[in-house]
């Protein structure tokens, strides 16, 4: 939003007229009408300036305004634009498809590693199997005795 700033001391073209009216007055002393009517058009011209320079104001601030809202309009439709393509392309997605896929390939390689290292951990596993020590060790027979005694 545009706002104007208002807290600038402003001054005021009317009462600085009219002061330097009511001096000129003073010292002409009942002196010239033509002094007192130029006075009256120099303020009558500021009056008018600054009534302009408001009108000018306005219409600027107006003008960005719309140029602003514009912007964010366009801003607004380029995004939601962008929106929905992504979530058109989401939800078109099968992930299910996309998912299914991988564990193709995953369960094609766990019967691959089964096939070329399946002898090997058959005989490895039979191997530690049938290998147990049937004699027991010095640490085993003493707690053995203690449990006993």
């Amino acid at each position: 939003a545009v706002s104007a700033d208002t807290s600038a001391p402003r001054i005021s073209t009317r009462s600085t007229v009219c002061a330097l009216a009511a001096s000129v007055v003073a010292m002409a002393a009942g002196g010239s009408q033509e002094l007192i009517q130029q006075l009256m058009q120099a303020e009558k011209d500021a009056d008018a300036l600054i009534a302009t320079a408001k009108k000018n104001r306005l219409a600027k601030l107006k003008l960005a305004n719309d140029k602003a809202q514009a912007d964010l309009k366009a801003f607004r439709e380029d995004q939601e634009a962008k929106f929905q393509r992504e979530m058109g392309a989401k939800s078109t997605a099968d992930p299910f498809a996309e998912m299914s896929g991988a564990t193709q390939d995953q369960i094609a390689d766990v019967g691959r590693d089964y096939e070329k290292y399946g002898d090997r951990t058959v005989a490895y596993v039979v191997g530690k199997v049938l290998d147990v020590p049937t004699s027991l060790s010095d640490t085993q027979k003493q707690a053995l005795r203690a449990g006993a005694a």
